[in-house]
């Protein structure tokens, strides 16, 4: 479909709504990228899949797909040989958790409901429960190993734990003992680059038996390790790299077993974000009670109750829109604001909709037809760049739009030769509606021009 039609019919706020109802990032991008189709098969396979979408959310309530995230990069980093960090596994485990209830959500207790698009997505999602599990046992939250994670990381974290409290239980014999009362600052104990300290006067730094890590921003005060406890704070730090070393073990594990099922990840992240894209298409739906229409090739338009979806839905004027069938070119007229250029663009954005999957809020059994292109001269096309005033804008843009126009598109003018002598504009319309009309195009056109209406 023409950029410039897509754009004067306003085809981009419904993708930025249809965008705001997918949950991942992927699923906006597809609502993003979503064009109006010109093959039968391909509308009426996606429209099968909003409506089924829309039968599953009504009976059961919506999917849950809170916690999709882009995995792609994490796969991509394990496939190269990269250890992932904490928050990368968790992202794959959330992936998996959301896999798990998508599958359980499309379980179907009644087997007489079946849904045969939809069904087979889920179908194919893969649960993946070592994995998932192994990440959720080992992972405690996005900065924390869980120290049951191996039998080596629980044995180092004991020790450390051992060591922490003796070193502790020295320091409280230092800040309790009379012989250092007078030199502490306070009766603490603090953690500077990582060693354990008392806070020391300044004026006893060289009495105090010790080493300096640290000073308070006044210099009033100095944090100074006793020399008692080095050797118990050195042998922290070796056991804290000991710690290191066992968490990485446990992070290339589970990155391994990432590789291992690389395959059947990145097949559910194609399958989750079609799902997720397919049920903001059915909440787009249900947002504004739209319906699946009926499609044909015949270039058979038959809108019934049709509400513009970017009009308030409580003040909005339904209206019935035929053409195709006993005539190829409809003529709109009436007073000014009374909805000709809204009727005409209700038209055509419900082509548009359709074609691309969307249902169109519109009564039941409401049809359109199939067109190749979709043509529009609506608004005010002046332009300052090229020195175009109003009329000469939109002749220029009819001109193109006859050079390119077949005879399965749909054609749509508003106010056809506005903007110039009534007369002179009124037997250009007449020319334009009549060349169209022997070619049988489907043309909608609002005009205001007396003679227009006496033409038609």
């Amino acid at each position: 479909m023409n950029e410039k039609a897509l754009r004067i019919l306003e085809y981009d706020k419904i993708i930025n709504m249809l965008g705001g109802f997918a949950v991942s990032p992927m699923a906006k991008e597809m609502a993003h990228h979503l064009q109006p189709s010109v093959s039968m098969s391909e509308i009426v396979l996606r429209q099968q899949e909003t409506t089924e979408a829309v039968s599953m959310v009504l009976r059961k309530g919506s999917p849950s797909f809170g916690g999709f995230r882009e995995i792609r990069p994490q796969l991509k980093r394990a496939e190269m040989g990269g250890t992932l960090s904490i928050p990368e596994l968790m992202h794959i485990g959330e992936f998996l958790y959301v896999c798990r209830k998508a599958k359980n959500y499309a379980k179907n207790e009644n087997k007489a409901e079946t849904y045969e698009r939809l069904d087979e997505y889920f179908e194919l999602l893969t649960l993946i429960p070592n994995l998932e599990n192994e990440i959720t046992r080992c992972i405690v939250s996005e900065t924390e190993i869980a120290d049951d994670a191996s039998s080596g990381l629980k044995s180092v974290r004991k020790e450390i734990k051992i060591s922490n409290d003796r070193v502790k239980d020295h320091l409280n014999g230092v800040i309790s003992s009379s012989a250092y009362r007078n030199m502490l600052q306070d009766f603490v104990i603090t953690i500077r680059n990582d060693r354990y300290c008392v806070p020391v006067k300044s004026e006893y730094r060289s009495v105090f038996p010790g080493m300096v890590h640290d000073q308070s921003n006044t210099g009033s005060t100095v944090f100074m390790e006793p020399l008692s406890v080095v050797q118990l704070n050195n042998k922290i730090k070796e056991l804290q790299a000991k710690e290191r070393e066992e968490i990485e073990k446990i992070l290339t594990s589970l990155s391994i077993m990432v590789i291992q099922n690389e395959a059947q990840l990145s097949a559910n992240l194609e399958l989750l974000t079609q799902l997720d894209f397919i049920f903001a298409k059915a909440q787009l739906s249900l947002s504004m009670d739209g319906t699946q229409p009926l499609f044909n090739t015949k270039g058979y338009v038959n809108i019934q109750k049709g509400r513009h979806p970017l009009l308030d839905k409580k003040t909005v004027v339904p209206i019935n829109i035929y053409l195709g069938k006993e005539f190829t070119t409809l003529l709109i007229t009436g007073p000014n604001t009374g909805g000709k250029t809204v009727a005409l663009k209700t038209l055509g954005l419900f082509s548009l909709m359709g074609q691309a999957g969307l249902h169109i809020p519109a009564n039941d059994h409401s049809q359109l037809a199939v067109f190749d292109e979709v043509f529009a001269d609506i608004g005010d096309e002046q332009s300052i760049e090229q020195s175009l005033s109003t009329f000469s804008a939109h002749m220029t843009n009819i001109v193109k739009i006859l050079e390119d126009v077949t005879d399965h598109s749909l054609v749509l003018f508003d106010e056809l030769g506005a903007g110039t002598d009534p007369t002179e504009g009124a037997a250009l319309a007449m020319a334009i509606i009549s060349y169209l009309h022997d070619r049988k195009i489907r043309t909608a056109v609002t005009t205001h021009y007396s003679e227009l209406k006496v033409y038609a």
